[in-house]
């Protein structure tokens, strides 16, 4: 059932065709070319989807607007608008921006297309703008909007024009432009479709279903959408994924002058491991593995060892993952990858079923090789393993090797497991180069990569419950039943989706993870990355001047004039901007399947079907510049875990030694500043204590000391809260 079937209310039909005498005021613009979005007007019937839509944007000139014309050829295979939408309203006149509140303007839900859940839900708005050059009202829901429902806008007549009047109701029907015969014209001339009728009809019953909740303000605008499906597809692989045993992982990647060598290596023969990534066709460039971390908790760590496993892949070469229908459509692989795992296992004898695993992510730029060493030795001093992977476009070439320099035997080479490519043919392999979609697909960014590497994480939880045996001695070393995962950064992002999908991931702890990536991107350290975006579409949309004597690419500049939440509402007065915020929810609405704010809900709030809720700690830091905090709290509201939330106040840590570093992100790994070690290591204490109790043990890593907080005081931290 996806319709709300109501008899229609002869005085709401009189309401939205009055007639055009009595509208003298300021309305909501209803025409060819103006009405509130996001709107159904935009889709098409499509039974193939569990929303039983699919978007249908038109096309502009696409001999001027090449990047729009690309964008919205992927938008038009989404099945529903942004869960996380940008609303905007057009007006006839100038409106009190002052009078637009969440009780004059509201979201109302009319139930999931599939279930009805949801139903009867209303939601605020939030970030607001008011552009007076087009006489626009832009602004956010108050929260994430749920997936794959319906949700009717509602402008009441609370909400005055510049002088105080009450908003006329627009005379206009509700429906689109199309093609007919002229008596099926609507009053503003332009033909009706029979889809535009269905429309209105839905339209009016879905008014009908909201008068009640006006608080005796009347209708006078309405627009009705249906959210896209965000997390089907993972959940569909997912369940692949689990029906299908593999083969056992394999640790015979060694070789060495011998010949043939077991790729699991004791730490107290290991003398040095030499890195050496493929930066291009045939250049490598070496470096050191940080075999010193490994002594935060001198003896800990017993073994290091290296192993491959097969993974599918569901990406093409373009690096997107071709979309399927959500109703009846299956995600299909296009291959698969052979993937290089790292593992340190604990000193000592494994205890009865094999050592409790912590998988760990790495972040953004980095790699296995990384930050997955910082933490594995006080992890293992709580008797857990740390297993790591490199996600999709990371670590370099797939020609890189590590060269495990030993200390009375020949050294071992073993492929270093690169999953970057020269992307863009320029002869060299950047840190990330390939997780990102290739044009003309460049909207996708790095959703799908992201995706992959959930992918990939779920089948490494597979190859554990089938039995993972390190030491070739027949029996598995690592425990099925107490799998955890944390990750760093980027590792928080795809790790909360993750712990979203995954049913058999006993807990998590992602850290300083943030959402959506756009708007990671938009406020923090990679804004130059939007910059560089922007400069490069076609039409270019950057808005300022490059500063007087700023090299390129840092003289890339914009100004989008974006509010961030809870603030008074903004007058927009830069050229340009509404345009800019216009990609950039495109972006965004794109990657929602790809951003951990979409995944947050299903860890705790409202678990898969037949999945349990998991024990979590979100780990997020007071100005962080890379991931502001902004898009740290869009998870933890968007999942309901502020009383799960430990915020490390850097501010105050600051305060105490301006020898920490402003920007906190790297607050879990920073063991080599004598600065931040005590609160790194506290913070990894705090995820070991919680995995080696199966996530019911949550300590506040400096006790009664000021500098976490444990739980989160509230209000949650919604500004950027840099420090100058």
């Amino acid at each position: 059932m996806y319709f709300l079937r109501a008899r229609p209310v002869a005085a709401m039909v009189a309401i939205l065709w009055m007639p055009v005498a009595l509208a003298d005021g300021v309305s909501v613009r209803y025409d060819s070319a103006h009405s509130p979005f996001p709107t159904n007007r935009l889709t098409v019937l499509d039974h193939s989807n569990a929303t039983f839509r699919r978007v249908n944007l038109p096309r502009p000139d696409c001999a001027i607007k090449v990047s729009d014309c690309a964008d919205i050829d992927v938008i038009n295979t989404l099945d529903g608008f942004s869960t996380q939408p940008r609303i905007t309203i057009p007006f006839t006149g100038d409106i009190d921006v002052n009078s637009v509140s969440s009780d004059t303007v509201y979201l109302y839900n009319l139930g999931d297309t599939l279930t009805l859940r949801g139903f009867g839900q209303k939601v605020g708005i939030n970030q607001v703008l008011w552009d007076p050059a087009s006489q626009t009202l832009v602004f956010e829901p108050d929260e994430l909007l749920a997936e794959r429902s319906r949700y009717v806008l509602v402008v009441t007549n609370g909400v005055r024009d510049a002088n105080g009047k009450k908003l006329k109701i627009n005379d206009a029907p509700q429906g689109g432009p199309g093609q007919g015969n002229d008596k099926d014209k609507g009053k503003m001339g332009a033909p009706i479709q029979q889809g535009d009728l269905e429309y209105q009809r839905e339209l009016r019953d879905a008014t009908n279903a909201v008068r009640s909740r006006s608080k005796g303000l009347n209708v006078v605008a309405a627009s009705l959408f249906t959210t896209q499906t965000s997390t089907g597809e993972l959940i569909n692989v997912m369940r692949q994924i689990k029906s299908k045993k593999p083969a056992p992982a394999s640790f015979d990647l060694g070789t060495s002058a011998a010949g043939k060598v077991r790729s699991v290596f004791p730490l107290a023969d290991i003398q040095a491991i030499q890195f050496n990534r493929q930066t291009g066709a045939q250049a490598f460039t070496p470096s050191f593995l940080p075999t010193p971390a490994l002594d935060v908790v001198k003896g800990a760590v017993g073994s290091v060892a290296y192993g491959k496993f097969s993974s599918p892949n569901y990406q093409t070469a373009a690096r997107f993952i071709p979309p399927t229908s959500s109703l009846t459509g299956k995600p299909i692989p296009q291959g698969s990858n052979e993937l290089v795992f790292q593992l340190f296992l604990p000193n000592g004898t494994a205890p009865k079923g094999g050592w409790p695993v912590a998988i760990f992510g790495h972040g953004f730029t980095d790699s296995m090789y990384g930050a997955p060493w910082t933490v594995a030795s006080v992890f293992a001093s709580r008797g857990l393993a740390t297993l790591a992977i490199n996600v999709v476009g990371h670590a370099g070439g797939s020609q890189g090797t590590l060269n495990v320099i030993r200390n009375t035997a020949p050294p071992v080479t073993l492929p270093a497991g690169g999953r970057g490519f020269d992307q863009n043919g320029d002869g060299s392999i950047e840190a990330t180069e390939g997780v990102n979609a290739a044009a003309p697909f460049d909207i996708i960014g790095s959703r799908d990569g992201l995706r992959q590497t959930v992918i990939d994480l779920m089948q490494l939880v597979r190859q554990i419950e089938v039995g993972m045996d390190v030491n070739g001695d027949g029996m598995a070393d690592l425990d099925p039943r107490r799998i955890y995962y944390t990750g760093q950064s980027f590792g928080g992002i795809y790790g909360t989706m993750l712990l979203g999908v995954e049913p058999n991931i006993q807990a998590g702890v992602p850290n300083v993870p943030g959402g959506s990536i756009t708007e990671v991107a938009r406020l923090g350290g990679f804004r130059l990355l939007t910059a560089g975006a922007l400069a490069s579409r076609q039409p270019q949309l950057l808005n300022l001047p490059p500063p007087p004597g700023v090299p390129f690419p840092q003289n890339l500049v914009f100004n989008e004039n974006m509010p961030l939440r809870d603030l008074p509402p903004v007058i927009n007065d830069v050229p340009g901007a509404l345009a800019i915020a216009e990609v950039l929810d495109r972006t965004e609405w794109v990657q929602q399947s790809g951003n951990p704010v979409s995944y947050a809900p299903l860890i705790r709030k409202q678990p898969v079907f037949g999945q349990r809720a998991k024990p979590v700690i979100v780990q997020f830091a007071k100005g962080d510049s890379t991931v502001p905090n902004p898009t740290s709290t869009a998870i933890v509201r968007a999942g309901g875990l502020q009383d799960r939330t430990t915020y490390f106040r850097n501010d105050l840590a600051y305060a105490a030694n301006n020898a920490v570093s402003k920007n906190p992100h790297t607050f879990l790994t920073n063991i080599g500043a004598p600065a931040a070690q005590a609160y790194a290591i506290g913070a990894q204490i705090q995820i070991a204590e919680f995995f080696a109790s199966n996530g019911a043990v949550v300590i506040d890593p400096d006790g009664p000391g000021p500098f976490f907080e444990v739980p989160i005081a509230p209000p949650l931290p919604e500004g950027l809260n840099f420090i100058p």
